[in-house]
């Protein structure tokens, strides 16, 4: 067991054929230490979007004390963060194989589907929001890119309803985004202060700090998954419903989870 234990942890790409032939003992043996002896199994590796380097996960660990200590040590903290983000919304989203799956007997026949595809109607969707719901939203038009220059056309209409939030609440906004380019510009940091709204920190690659990317864009993809839309403006209209009755519904239950962990 020794033997196959020191060989797997110097090479664990190896299949148990080649282990069993490397120390000399049958398949079935080798197959049984691995499996029973050192409870180990042959997994695929995950796929991540980006492996972090030291220097970006020590980033992230700064970044995670910082808010947690503003959460605890500010109780307006949560409710003055304004996050948002974009992302693409399809006239068509196959379902997931988890929800195609159906109960059956053991004499009925398995279910089948034919592969299919994401449609090519698709719009870019633009949200903000924060503790009391939806703070402002919208569709980029067809051919338009989202670049510094129109995401500063967005950040226009936002502010406002930020500084109209902020003057009815009386807790000052805080920015929150998930970091891409338009974000991290020079014009809309320029733009942020110039209307006096602090943005909060966002290490590269880290979705978790991002609501809208844990939260709000996988709840309304998940809702809108199987269903087929005629055009934009009726893949618009149902995502905009969905948006709202999901930041309705989930926002509350997820607040409190989060406030649990900072306690």
């Amino acid at each position: 067991m020794a033997c196959v234990r020191e060989i797997i942890h110097a090479d664990r790409r190896l299949t148990i054929r080649e282990v069993a032939e490397d120390v000399g003992v049958a398949f079935g043996t080798c197959q049984k230490i691995l499996t029973e002896d050192l409870q180990m199994r042959r997994v695929s590796a995950k796929f991540v979007p980006r492996l972090l380097t030291a220097e970006q996960k020590d980033d992230c660990m700064s970044v995670y004390t910082d808010l947690h200590e503003r959460a605890q040590n500010d109780v307006n903290f949560m409710s003055s963060v304004i996050t948002g983000d974009e992302s693409w919304v399809y006239g068509y989203d196959p379902e997931t194989k988890q929800m195609s799956s159906q109960w059956k007997t053991a004499s009925s026949p398995r279910p089948k589907k034919a592969r299919q595809v994401k449609s090519n109607v698709k719009t870019m969707l633009i949200a903000f929001f924060h503790i009391d719901g939806l703070v402002h939203h919208e569709y980029v038009p067809r051919g338009q890119t989202v670049n510094k220059e129109f995401y500063k056309t967005v950040c226009d209409t936002s502010a406002m309803l930020c500084a109209d939030i902020a003057l009815r609440s009386g807790v000052p906004a805080i920015g929150s985004s998930a970091m891409t380019m338009p974000h991290r510009a020079v014009t809309t940091n320029e733009f942020l202060a110039k209307h006096n709204i602090p943005s909060l920190p966002h290490p590269p690659c880290s979705p978790d700090l991002a609501p809208c990317d844990f939260f709000l864009f996988p709840q309304l993809k998940k809702t809108m998954k199987g269903r087929r839309f005629d055009d934009i403006e009726e893949v618009h209209a149902n995502a905009t419903r969905q948006m709202r009755a999901i930041i309705k519904k989930l926002l509350p239950d997820v607040l409190s989870s989060v406030a649990g962990t900072l306690e």
